[in-house]
This record gives structure tokens, C-alpha cells and sequence, in this order.
């Protein structure tokens, strides 16, 4: 079989089924991106570059539609490229949002489609309206309809897509969910397990003596992800546990929503808004995997605070490995936490509720061992990357060859 994945940033969410389909000899595999960097075995990767940036007298409402098709463009360039070194597909895969798959069934008509439907945006109902500090504006109402034109055009063109949570399908229009499954991109159990006992050490970093460990991780640090509320409860934590340390793992900088107008960042600002013992306060940066891991083996609390938004890898690699989750009461995360049960949640907004969670969970360490099981249980049962990447193999297999019993609930 003969698949193009297409996506900006290789391998992103199709690492493994791209790893998967190159094994086997009879596969070719072409990945289209503009990554240059990343080699996978047995992936070809094909470079496009869109030819230029959105024209910046273009109206603010329509730059991120113009940016889309300058991607397509490229990418129909490509496929014009590939064609001639006699590579058509049998099956077409790519992420929807950021342009590359709007035009690739003009250029293979035959050829099915499969879009990976992330997220459909909304002005009122989810993320953008969630914050009342953070009102939106008629302007910002009008702005995020149009942000969904590019996804629209792959609604209506693509021959199925997916989702990975039931929440995020849930955002899309009714009249193309018909069309959609809801299928988690999985994670490693096997990787992302226990370690009992784990003594947190790394290059930079000892906390071998450190029996209380506040964890949180994030590609960046924002309002999005509850970074502002988590490093006000640390104040609170700070208080009444003078031997607790909290490690922050992830980038300085705005991955999702609005960045500070004067250019400052998030960081810098709650750390002069916030009162903190910064000796028991551990910014890590981004980590390689192996690190990353061994932060969350060794975390007696880890907090998980989300917008209503796409939900993070980050949360369910947690729960695989054991952690004791505390997370926002917010639909993303309901859908796989069960207060009590796999986890705790806890108000978004309040510092205060999240620091008592804490407290909660490191003064009952034998009653919160359960959850921390049960949190386990619920990656292995629901998540676990052994048992979906079959589904995923499946599901491309079944479009390509078009056929009609695919399910929209395939997990």
C-alpha cells in the first residue's frame, strides 16, 4: 500500500502508524512536511515550503485561510512532483487547520482521505469565552468563524476523518460527525509505567532527598493550560509545606491563546505577582522523553489544568505511569477522570481549591494509592497505544478500500 501522510511538523500525531506502515516491505511510505530536521526508518520525507507568508495587508480575520492555502499550494505542488516520480496513493492522510491537506483531492481524485480532525473552533461554549477575566470581543467572535474555513473545506472534502476524544468530535458540526471516529493517537504503557520508589535526579536537577514532588507539564506556560493558578496555589503549597518542591517542565513561552501585549511572559509575570521560595521552585525547560519520564515517575502530585480545549498527551502518559492526577473539572478532562475514582478535580480558577487537592493527596498517600492504580487501569483499558494502533492500521485500511461498516466509535 502506498499512503501520503501530510502534516507541517513530522512525525507529529502519526509517528507510530507511519513507523507501523514502513515495517512492512510491500508499504511505501511518503510523508509530506516542512520539517527538515527528523528521520524515521523506512519514512520518505517529501519537503514543501509555501511561497510566502500572509500578505500582512490582508484583513486579520482571513490571514490564518490565507496562510492555509499558500500550504496547499505547496503541497499541490509537490504532489505534482510526486506523480511524475510515479507515486499515486491509496490512501491520503493529514491533519486538518493548516493547509496542507486542502487541495491533495484535485491532485489525486481517486485517492481517499483521511483528516485528523483536532479541533473545531467556537466563540462561545468552550475555550475562548471560558475565562470571565478574559471577555471576548464581537471582533474576536468574527474572527475565530472564519478560523474554521480550512477545516470546513476538509469537512466536506475528506472521505473520513477522526477525532481523537469524544469531546473534541463533539465540537464539530453535527452534520459531519456522521463521518468522524473517535480515536485516541495512544499512548506507550510500556514506556509510560511505574516506578515505585522513583528518586527524581537529573543532569541539572537532584531531588533524591525530596519526598514531596508537585509536578506540572506543558509545552508552554499559559492561561490556557491553568499555568497563572497553578503558580498561585504553589504560594499556598509553600505555606504549609516547607520540604514540598514542584517541578515545571516545558517551554517559556505561548502555545495556545493570546500572548502578553507588552511581550512579556507568563512566567515572568506571575513570578512577580507570586511570592515563591524559588529554591523549591524547578523550571526544566523542555525535556527528552527519558527525563520527562523520570520527573513524572517520581511525582507525588501532578496537576493538569485545561481550558475547554484539545486535550493534552501529557495527562494520559501521567496517568499510565501512575501519577495521582489533579485536574481541572472541565470537560476534556472529565472525560477520562472520574473524581475519586482515577484522579481528583478541582476548580479551574481556584488557587486555593487546588492547593487544599495537594495537601489532600500528600497527607493520605496509602488512600490515594487506589486512584493512582485506578489511573493506571483507565490508560491500559482506554489509551494504550498496543490497542489502538490496530484500530488506527484498521481504520486506514478500511477507507482505502472504501469500505461501508466503519464505525464513528472505533475505541
Amino acid at each position: 500500500m502506498r499512503v501520503l501522510f501530510l502534516h507541517p511538523n513530522f512525525p507529529a500525531q502519526y509517528r507510530h502508524i507511519a513507523l507501523a506502515l514502513a515495517q512492512d516491505p510491500k508499504n511505501q511510505i511518503v510523508f509530506a512536511t516542512k520539517n527538515q530536521d527528523v528521520t524515521l526508518p523506512g519514512i520518505n520525507k517529501a519537503i514543501f515550503a509555501p511561497s510566502r507568508e500572509a500578505h500582512p495587508t490582508t484583513h486579520h480575520y482571513v490571514k490564518p485561510l490565507e496562510n492555509a492555502v499558500l500550504h496547499g499550494q505547496a503541497v499541490f505542488k509537490l504532489t505534482e512532483q510526486l506523480k511524475k516520480q510515479g507515486f499515486v496513493p491509496d490512501i491520503i492522510c493529514g491533519h486538518s487547520g493548516w493547509g496542507p491537506t486542502l487541495f491533495v483531492k484535485d491532485a489525486f481524485p481517486n485517492t481517499p482521505l483521511i483528516c485528523y480532525f483536532e479541533w473545531f473552533y467556537h466563540a462561545l461554549g468552550s475555550d475562548a469565552d471560558f475565562d470571565p477575566t478574559d471577555p471576548i470581543t464581537v471582533d474576536d467572535i468574527a474572527r475565530i468563524r472564519i478560523k474554521n474555513a480550512p477545516i470546513l473545506i476538509d469537512l466536506y472534502t475528506c472521505d473520513w476523518g477522526l477525532s481523537p476524544t469524544g469531546w473534541q468530535k463533539a465540537q464539530f458540526p453535527k452534520e459531519f460527525q456522521q463521518k468522524i471516529s473517535v480515536l485516541h493517537d495512544g499512548v506507550d504503557t510500556q514506556y509510560f509505567k511505574p516506578n515505585p520508589g522513583a528518586k527524581l535526579v537529573l543532569p541539572n536537577l537532584d531531588l533524591s532527598g525530596v519526598d514531596e514532588i508537585i509536578t506540572y507539564v506543558g509545552r508552554g506556560m499559559e492561561p490556557y493550560r491553568g499555568f497563572p493558578q497553578f503558580i498561585e496555589a504553589l504560594a499556598y503549597v509553600q505555606e504549609r509545606r516547607p520540604n514540598c518542591h514542584a517541578v515545571i517542565v516545558g517551554s517559556d513561552r505561548v502555545c495556545y491563546g493570546k500572548s502578553l501585549p507588552d511581550g512579556s511572559s507568563y512566567k515572568d509575570l506571575m513570578l512577580k505577582k507570586v511570592p515563591l521560595d524559588l529554591s523549591r521552585v524547578h523550571f526544566t525547560g523542555s525535556l527528552p522523553y527519558g527525563q520527562y519520564l523520570q520527573v513524572i515517575q517520581a511525582s507525588s502530585a501532578h496537576i493538569y489544568l485545561t481550558r475547554p480545549f484539545v486535550l493534552s498527551w501529557s495527562m494520559i502518559e501521567a496517568m499510565a505511569t501512575g501519577c495521582l492526577v489533579i485536574g481541572s473539572d472541565t470537560a476534556p478532562v472529565t472525560e477520562v477522570i472520574q473524581d475519586g475514582e482515577n484522579g481528583l478535580l478541582v476548580d479551574f480558577f481556584s488557587p486555593q481549591k487546588i492547593a487544599d487537592r495537594i495537601d489532600e493527596v500528600l497527607d493520605h498517600p496509602t488512600r490515594m494509592a487506589n486512584l493512582r492504580a485506578n489511573a493506571r487501569k483507565t490508560a491500559l483499558e482506554r489509551y494504550d497505544l498496543a490497542k489502538l494502533l490496530p484500530q488506527h492500521l484498521q481504520l486506514i485500511q478500511d477507507v482505502a478500500n472504501r469500505s461501508k461498516s466503519i464505525s464513528t466509535v472505533v475505541n
